[in-house]
């Protein structure tokens, strides 16, 4: 027998999804990619200052099981638990928000129908089309106002745009009620444009531009990955606002080659794992 969610057994202080906030208050939120397997890496990784964790569950070999430990590894701490199925379905969508993310990365959204599926995968109807069995979400976040009713205001819905089929259509993407940030996966967008993942070319800078107009057009915050805080200075001068940030693998090299660079002849690889998404 399924317990009755629309209100919190025991009432619990507000709860709200703090990156939407800060989104709405106009400012930036980072955070890192989680791409292994391990709750102490992700739980570590949520205490350091980030507003979410990206669990990448698209490219890398993330559980869903580990995925729900670190929802509930993370509770207290300050980063918001986001995660990126492998496909744009309502079902990979559903799964993940039952186990108790506060927001769902989808990607290669490519037409308006399946920016509208994401969105409809992430609400409850008579707005969408989320099943209710919702118990262990409601386990990590206990509303007042019930846990239905909490998701619906909270969790964030972001599409990943990354190939050329998802230009053609953006006015209507950017169009569509209830996605919260239009990402611009710009490594796969340049493949996507012929050129091989390269980040400084003319071709791909047009395509991102298009994007950008069309996110300011209709209202949708903008993300893109930032791998450096010079960069993400100047993304941000472009109206990005929502940063994926290095992976936690990243981050480890990039503290041995602080550390033994001096003694190896600063030939240590520095090569992010995910440069560009």
């Amino acid at each position: 027998m399924q317990r009755n969610l629309s209100k919190a057994a025991k009432p619990s202080p507000r709860l709200t999804n703090m990156v939407k906030d800060k989104l709405r208050n106009g400012e930036s939120v980072i955070g890192p990619v989680i791409s292994v397997n391990n709750v102490e890496v992700a739980a570590r990784a949520a205490s350091l200052g980030f507003d979410f964790i990206w669990l990448e569950m698209e490219h890398c070999p993330l559980s869903l099981e580990t995925v729900r430990n670190i929802v509930l590894a993370t509770r207290g701490l300050p980063a918001v638990p986001l995660a990126r199925p492998p496909t744009n379905e309502l079902w990979t969508a559903k799964r993940l928000l039952d186990a108790g993310v506060l927001g769902v990365i989808f990607p290669f959204t490519r037409t308006p129908e399946l920016a509208r599926q994401a969105v409809a995968a992430c609400r409850y109807p008579p707005h969408g089309l989320r099943g209710s069995g919702a118990d262990l979400a409601a386990f990590r976040w206990p509303a007042p106002e019930g846990y239905y009713d909490f998701a619906d205001q909270n969790v964030l819905v972001v599409t990943v745009v990354e190939d050329t089929s998802a230009l053609e259509h953006i006015d209507e993407i950017a169009a569509t009620a209830g996605i919260d940030v239009l990402f611009i996966g710009t490594s796969d967008l340049s493949f996507s444009l012929g050129l091989r993942g390269a980040q400084n070319h003319p071709k791909l800078d047009r395509a991102i531009e298009k994007i950008v107009a069309a996110a300011k057009k209709h209202g949708k915050f903008l993300g893109r990955p930032g791998l450096n805080p010079e960069d993400i200075k100047r993304f941000q001068k472009q109206g990005f606002r929502f940063f994926m940030t290095l992976t936690d693998l990243d981050f480890m090299a990039a503290g041995a080659a602080r550390l033994l660079g001096p003694f190896r002849g600063g030939t240590l690889p520095s090569k992010t794992t995910f440069a560009g998404l």
